[in-house]
């Protein structure tokens, strides 16, 4: 049966659990920190065997470099990065062409110029609450009245449908519910 202890990170000293494929041989957990920790320890383990001592250094690694890097000519250079393009095409400004104003003479009134705009605020409180409904359009037609008139300043008037109080009527459930009350 085989073991299920956790080997301890020789860095972090922390528990963890390795990657199966190394199993046999990992020391270090898989935090960024500890790896960096085992490659220098790797590294300095290379280095300490005496056939890696002078891998870098000498004139047969230096003409085994010369050998490489004329075999890949251009491989150390930096690519040239291209000119960065301009994202849009440069436009020559146009200035706006002098028109006449024509003048009306009639007085008309904004109803009348635009008979629509009933229609216009219906469909925009329609969008507006992304409902359809006469009922949804009218509660909500009454919360946008009222916030304006709170904002403005202005009192409901009296009579109007607005004042009209939907939510003080009471069905006749409440009512007998409130008459079989017991005295407090």
């Amino acid at each position: 049966m085989k073991s299920s202890a956790k080997p301890k990170c020789l860095h972090c000293k922390a528990f963890y659990i390795p990657d199966r494929r190394n199993l046999r041989h990992q020391r270090y957990c898989a935090e960024p920190g500890c790896q960096q920790e085992s490659k220098r320890q790797s590294q300095r383990h290379w280095l300490a065997k005496s056939a890696n001592q002078n891998y870098f250094r000498g004139p047969e690694n230096s003409r085994r470099v010369g050998e490489w890097r004329a075999v890949h000519p251009g491989y150390a250079r930096k690519k040239a990065t291209p000119p960065a393009k301009p994202l849009q095409d440069v436009c020559p400004l146009q200035g706006p062409q002098p028109q006449e104003v024509a003048e009306t003479t009639s007085s008309r009134v904004l109803q009348d110029v635009f008979p629509m705009q009933v229609a216009l605020v219906v469909g925009l409180i329609s969008t507006m609450t992304g409902s359809v409904l006469q009922e949804d359009i009218s509660a909500a037609s009454r919360v946008l009245i009222r916030k304006g008139q709170d904002i403005l300043g202005w009192l409901p008037v009296a009579g109007s449908p607005l004042t009209t109080a939907y939510e003080d009527q009471t069905t006749p459930l409440s009512r007998t519910a409130a008459a079989r009350a017991a005295p407090v």
